[in-house]
């Protein structure tokens, strides 16, 4: 609803007047005099229209006018008098006012003056709008154009999606969790899709201040804060019938923590600066790569809002847990940045590919990604070699637990192969099991990589790998 000022000492004509500005679809306010006219356009509250007598008592709603423009010097102004001149009309044109209007008027003529005095500012606010609805647009375009999917055959990948095909048809919300780089927003994005609800709009929670993630969210008016010129839309508007991700949730400030618990209790806000609630239906998802439980005991994350948020709990394996689709991954990145580095189709060569098998990726698939980015750039002749991807093996402590890859890690499956001769090394050892078994499982298959694969509990572009490196026929 439009906030309109109705400024007059006669008390009869502000009635007259509001009653005909409310019938008209407006929230009016009304001051008598010059001095609480004044403090109310002082005020950080919206304001969207002013409406007032020349004579106000012994002041001049000429002065009111033009200090009206000085305060607020987009804020559309329509003088009424009773003594109509075309002096009075040009002088109050001259301070800023936009219309003028003598009594007596129709109720009619007043709305008409007043819808057309309205139209420019409902017209700046539809171009917000469409600004604010490209900008998300963009935002999808461009995740589209990066989108990786939920790449991977693993076990760990299949309970992953089997999951969000079963969560994504509710309305509840989801906190997706999960180590930096191993796509919570790929989780959220293919929740969004399979929802099939309208828009996704996204907001990165760690990126910006503590205001300007209230504005972001939930939208400013003119003049909630300095540097606020006009109304600016937020995400939970543009998201109103869509999905609102959250990524990094949990470095929200306790402030808009408790802002954002009303919005899921309520389903309503107000924007910086207004008064007025909007109602909204938005699917939350949110993701963080921080320990919540901690954050609740130390008293940096709200436990409402914990539970509000973590209706359904979504966890992303980290890629040393589904290693096995290492390969397709980089196949998939390799496909996708080959060509934008100008070159003709790309390989990896075999050292390069035993390199990202047996790297523990802290960084996840981002880091994957870049690795893959690197050696497409910097590669010579077609064939990504070793000093090209520069990756630097670095083992961890949760190497031993990681489900493996390696040849020392798949012995670890067939214990018995590691002790069939004790007289050779143990790689030697290692390699000459490991080739048998890849034999043994190719034969049975009947030459079919993919159920050897399966056999062998490795993925299929993995298995292709070994046999070349055992100069094996698949």
């Amino acid at each position: 609803m439009v906030q309109v000022l109705v400024v007059d000492d006669e008390a009869a004509l502000r009635d007259s007047l509001r009653r005909a500005l409310v019938s008209a679809g407006h929230a009016v306010e009304e001051c008598a005099d010059l001095e609480r006219a004044l403090a109310r356009l002082a005020a950080p509250a919206p304001l969207e229209l002013l409406v007032t007598d020349i004579r106000l008592g012994t002041t001049s709603g000429l002065d009111l006018i033009a200090e009206a423009r000085r305060l607020r010097p987009d804020l559309p102004i329509l003088a009424i008098t009773a003594f109509g001149s075309v002096e009075v009309a040009v002088e109050a044109m001259r301070r800023g006012a936009q219309d003028f209007l003598e009594k007596p008027f129709r109720v009619e003529i007043l709305t008409a003056r007043v819808e057309r005095l309205l139209e420019p500012a409902r017209l700046r606010g539809r171009l917000d709008r469409l600004e604010r609805e490209n900008e998300v647009l963009r935002d999808e375009l461009q995740a589209e154009l990066q989108d990786t999917e939920l790449v991977g055959s693993s076990p760990a990948m299949q309970r992953l999606r089997d999951r969000i095909e079963r969560v994504a048809p509710s309305a509840a919300s989801v906190l997706i969790r999960g180590e930096s780089g191993t796509g919570k927003e790929l989780v959220a994005r293919r929740l969004h899709r399979l929802s099939g609800r309208g828009s996704f709009v996204a907001f990165n929670c760690s990126a910006v201040s503590e205001t300007l993630a209230e504005s972001e969210l939930f939208g400013h008016e003119k003049g909630a804060f300095t540097g606020a010129d006009r109304r600016r839309l937020g995400r939970f508007e543009l998201a109103d019938g869509g999905t609102l991700f959250l990524d990094e949730v949990g470095d929200l400030s306790p402030a808009v923590q408790v802002k954002l618990l009303r919005v899921l209790q309520e389903r309503s806000f107000e924007r910086l600066g207004g008064s007025t609630p909007l109602r909204v239906d938005v699917r939350i998802l949110a993701a963080t790569n921080r320990d919540l439980e901690a954050a609740l005991r130390e008293g940096r994350w709200r436990e409402d809002l914990h539970y509000r948020l973590n209706v359904v709990t979504i966890d992303v394996p980290p890629l040393r847990a589904h290693a096995e689709d290492i390969l397709s991954l980089a196949q998939l990145f390799l496909a996708r940045y080959g060509p934008a580095a100008g070159r003709p189709p790309l390989r990896l060569s075999d050292d390069v590919l035993q390199a990202l098998c047996a790297h523990t990726w802290p960084g996840n698939v981002r880091e994957l990604e870049n690795v893959i980015h690197r050696g497409a750039i910097l590669c010579r002749d077609g064939v990504i070699q070793a000093e090209d991807i520069e990756l630097e093996l670095r083992p961890s402590a949760e190497a031993a637990d990681a489900p493996a890859t390696t040849e020392a890690a798949e012995s670890e499956l067939h214990p018995q192969a590691a002790e069939a001769d004790s007289r050779l090394d143990l790689r030697s050892n290692l390699a000459r099991v490991e080739r048998e078994l890849i034999e043994r499982a190719t034969r049975e298959a009947g030459g079919n990589l993919s159920a050897a694969g399966r056999a062998l509990g490795v993925d299929r572009n993995l298995l292709r790998y070994k046999l070349r490196k055992h100069g094996l026929r698949g």
